[in-house]
Parts: structure tokens; sequence; C-alpha cells
């Protein structure tokens, strides 16, 4: 149920009787609860127009609006604002049916097809917290997009290509004379260290390494296949990243920069074509006159080198080609960090100027902040190198591992290991996700495992409390009788956040943004504390219809929960 679009619809009915055709709908949420749950604040815009009074105009809307099924009372207020206070009787029937709905009241988007480029991981090294956020944000927007009934077509933009690799192969080529390629490559990082010192340092080196990524560039057989098992196994370590990180990205979604090698040339030769590219001191530059300087100078964008490389511009173009053209795609969402913005913009203007993608085509580039550390700089070891993820999760699971201990009295071994998985993996998503994508955020221990505040191990225990009480009950979720009846303040409070779902998930369709869909089940949680200290329900002496309309509210926070943190990737536990 889309309260929102509801009123919004109910509203455009009654304008459409006074005869006001066309005029914005703003229908809000109030940010006061004696004032409603809504309001309608489209009076005074219509004032000029219709050469009344705003609460004149509003009077006349609140006659001819039809939400007698919906509000328990509209009134009038301040210059010309209608106030919705929403029934009990609407709000219960709504709950039941969103309780015995698969799909929790949400219905689906008309479908598009939607591209969505995350993690993309440099192959030649591990991933390490830096690919966290693009790895996370990414899947759970693809996530809610699917369940929102879209073709979601994920794009794994790995690199596994340029110069870089020359080094690397040829590093390898010498390791296999003594040793197997997943012997050699079992650490990544350490692979890529003695590479790079032989490259520096080793008399000759260097000049084989460039004579590799020529051979490589060139369709060499042999080179091709060190390059493939290079790849082959870099994947594998990304592979387990994503499996410990609960994502759903495989094999299939991976879209490399080499895949769009075959066409760099074209695009190239049809941006010179068009008259867009031109060269500038040996190089195919565009000069873009939409992004000039306080002085005039347009931005410079190089989509190829004057020795003839490409670039990652080139590499873009192409792909948007690629996802606009054969695949398709009404919308292309790209999450990277903040600092690439600028090259996505320039990349858009001229993949527009070059036709790559049709005018009714989105190119949507969704930046994110940084993970810093507690001195407020980009997140490190103690001793300033990269983080691993995979040591990052490892240790949040051990972490976690050690609190569950101290609380926990009826866990099973192997229960706690599930439980300190659960919870490690989570906390440190949630900590991620909770953040609006846009800004830095500083990475704490202690408070993403806290089971107090926004955090993911808050929210696994509202929804262990949950189960905890229909265990006591002795009644099963599927068997409860129905008829919901709301009659304390806390019961009505909860029951319309949880039919905002459909709301907040729209939201985060629309702008990429999981963060929203985080504190949306954080109120959640809180409305259903404070519900559950307010109204009791297997206390003695309890109506048995109360108590049952109880349990059904205390099951829809329980499924509303755990399909909340399922799309953003974080499970559920049934105790802790």
């Amino acid at each position: 149920m889309n309260i929102h679009a509801l009123l919004v619809s109910r509203f455009t009915e009654a304008l459409d009787k006074l005869g006001v055709e066309n005029a914005p709908v703003p229908v809000a949420r109030s940010a006061r609860p004696e004032f409603g749950e809504y309001q309608f604040n489209g009076a005074m815009a219509l004032a000029k127009q219709l050469r009344q009074k705003p609460r004149d105009i509003a009077e006349k809307i609140l006659e001819l609006v039809n939400l007698g099924d919906v509000a328990g009372k509209l009134e009038v207020a301040g210059p010309g604002f209608i106030n919705i206070h929403l029934s009990d009787d609407w709000l219960a029937n709504q709950c039941e049916l969103a309780l015995h709905d698969p799909r929790i009241g949400v219905a689906k988007d008309v479908p598009k097809t939607v591209v969505v480029d995350y993690s993309s991981p440099n192959l030649a090294k591990e991933m390490h917290v830096g690919h966290l956020r693009t790895t996370i944000i990414g899947d759970a927007v693809v996530k809610v997009l699917e369940f929102l009934g879209h073709k979601v077509i994920r794009q794994n933009h790995m690199g596994d290509w340029g110069t870089q690799f020359g080094m690397l192969l040829a590093h390898l080529s010498d390791k296999l004379e003594s040793e197997v390629a997943e012997t050699a490559l079992s650490d990544l990082e350490n692979f890529y260290r003695e590479a790079k010192v032989r490259f520096d340092e080793e008399e000759g080196f260097a000049d084989r390494a460039r004579e590799y990524v020529v051979k490589l560039q060139g369709g060499d057989a042999h080179c091709l296949t060190l390059w493939k098992q290079f790849i082959d196994i870099s994947i594998q370590h990304s592979e387990e990243v994503y499996e410990k990180l609960n994502v759903t990205l495989t094999r299939e979604d991976i879209m490399g920069e080499s895949a769009y090698n075959d066409d760099l040339a074209n695009v190239v030769r049809e941006l010179k074509d068009k008259g867009i590219a031109v060269e500038d001191q040996g190089a195919q530059v565009v000069f873009i006159s939409e992004l000039a300087d306080k002085e005039g100078n347009p931005a410079v964008y190089i989509v190829q080198k004057s020795g003839g490389g490409y670039l990652y511009s080139t590499t873009d173009l192409a792909a948007m080609r690629y996802r606009s053209g054969k695949l398709n795609a009404d919308r292309t969402l790209i999450l990277t960090d903040a600092r690439q913005a600028l090259h996505f913009k320039q990349t858009e203007i001229v993949g527009r100027k070059a036709g790559f993608m049709k005018e009714t085509q989105t190119y949507e580039h969704c930046p994110f902040g940084m993970m810093l550390g507690s001195d407020g700089k980009p997140f490190k070891t103690r001793t300033g190198g990269t983080v691993k993820l995979v040591e990052l999760l490892d240790e949040a699971v051990e972490r976690a591992g050690k609190l569950i201990a101290e609380r926990a009295s009826d866990l099973s071994q192997g229960e706690l290991e599930e439980v300190a998985r659960k919870v490690g993996i989570g906390a440190v998503k949630y900590a991620d996700l909770s953040k609006n994508r846009t800004t830095d955020y500083v990475f704490n221990w202690d408070t993403m495992l806290s089971f107090e505040g926004n955090t993911a191990p808050y929210l696994q225990y509202a929804y262990t409390r949950v189960k905890s009480i229909f265990r006591k009950s002795g009644i099963a979720m599927t068997d409860l009788p129905g008829a919901m009846v709301l009659t304390e303040t806390q019961e009505h409070a909860l029951a319309v956040l949880l039919l905002q779902f459909e709301e907040v998930i729209a939201v985060v369709s629309r702008e990429a943004t999981p963060h929203v869909l985080c504190t949306y089940l954080y109120d959640v949680a809180s409305a259903f504390m404070r519900f559950y200290e307010a109204c009791p329900i297997l206390k003695d002496g309890i109506d048995e219809r109360v108590r049952n309309s109880r349990l059904e509210l205390s099951a829809l926070v329980a499924k509303t929960l755990e399909h909340g943190l399922s799309l953003l990737g974080i499970e559920t536990l049934e105790k802790m």
C-alpha cells in the first residue's frame, strides 16, 4: 500500500471536480502527529489562479475529496493546510492485507530494463575496503529494483586489462617454471608487490613487461593463456568475498574492461567522423564547452593517447554504447566514489553528443563518500597499508562472536557460529548502508556492533524479540485468526509506519539511497519496542481478541524487518 500515492490520487480527483487541471498535488507526511499523518498543502498555490482565499479553497477541496474510507478525521488548519488523520479501521484492514500478502502490500512498478554497474574490483589485486561501498550499495539497489519487478542486469566492470598486466604476466610466466598458477597467485597482494619490485629494479624486466603488453593486445596465444589463468584465479578471490558479504554478483555478471576492446577503435573513429573528437598534440580529444572553466576554456576529454593507447574514457563510452544499444537499458546506474563524478559527467555529455544513447535513456552516476578511520583519513591498517576486505569481514565475525558469547546462554556452538557470522557481516554492511550514500563516514567497531541505536544488531534483535513472543504464545504466525483492532496510540503509530514500506522502497529505487530503507527499518524497530512496552501481548487477563490483534501487528513487524533487511543483503536470526 502506497498511502502517499493513494492520497495524491484522491486529491487529484477533487481538484478535477473543482475545475483545476494539471495542478501540483503536494501531499507530504506531517512533521507532528497532532496534525495527522499527512497534509495536503496545495490550496495556497491555487489562490492566485482561483482568486480566492487559500482557506476557502481548502474548505471546498475538503468537501470534494473522497477520503471517507481512509481518514478518521480531516481538518483545515492555518492558512489552508488540510490535515489528514488516518482511520484506525482502515489502517487495521490494510495491515491485515499486507500481513497475508507475500509482497507485504508492495505493488510492482511498470518494468524497465536497468543496468547497474557496481563493485568493479581491479583483478590485479585483492579486494580491499575501498570496494566495500560500491559492492554493498549496488547490491542493495539491485535487490530493490528486482523486488519492484524491473529487469536488472548486473555489470561488474572489472579492471582486467591495461599496461599493468604486462608486468604481472611476465612475472607469472617466470613463476610457472617452478610452481602452478594457483600457488603463485594464492596471495595477489604479495604477487603484485613482487612484480612491481622487479619492474622497478630488475634490469631488463621492464622491457619484457612492455613486450608482454604489446603481445597481449595483439592477441598472442601464450600471453592470452597466461592472462586467462591470472583472471580466473583473481575472480576466485573476488567470489570468496562476495560469498562472505552475501551479495548476488556471479561470474556471469562480469563485463570487464577487456570485453570492450574490439569496439574502442570504432568509438574513436565515430567521434572523429562526427567532428566531436579532434587531434591535438597527436591525441584524439573532445573539447567540452559545456564544462568550460571561468576563463571559457573547455574541459579536455582524451579518448586516445598520442601513442595510440586507449583510456577509461574510451572504455566507458564503449560500455555506454553496449548497454544502451545491445542491452537496451532504460536506466544505467554506475556506483563509484565521488572523485569520479566529473569523469562520468563528461562521458555522458560526449556520449549523448555522439548518439550513443537515446534521449529517453538515463545515465546516472551514483557517487558515494569514503570510509574513514578514527583520524578522519581514509581507512588503513595500523601500519598504513590497504585493508583487505576479506580480513575485515573475518575480524567482524570474530568480534561479533565474542560479544554474542558474553550475552547468550542457550546457544549451541553451531548456533553461536551462525549468529556471529550473521551479526558480524550484517553489522559491517549496515554501518555503511545506513549512512547517506554521498557522505563520508567513520568506521567504528564499537558503534556498528552495538545492540543499541541504528545498527544491524539492534534490528536483528528486534526481529528475534517478535519470534520469541510467538514461541511463548504457542501460536504460529500462519495460524492467526485475523480481525485486527487498533485502539492505542502506539498501535496506530506502528501501523502507519508499517504501511509506509512501499513509499520507502520507491525512494530507494528512484534515488539509489539504501540509507532511506535503513532509517525506516530502525523507525519500525523502535516503534515496535514502544508498542511492546505500552501494549501487553501475552500478559494474563488480556482479552483474546486484543492479544491476537497485537500478535498480528507483531507478525507484520517481523515480516517487514525480515523483508527490508533481506533487500539490504542482511540476514535475520530466529534467536540470538
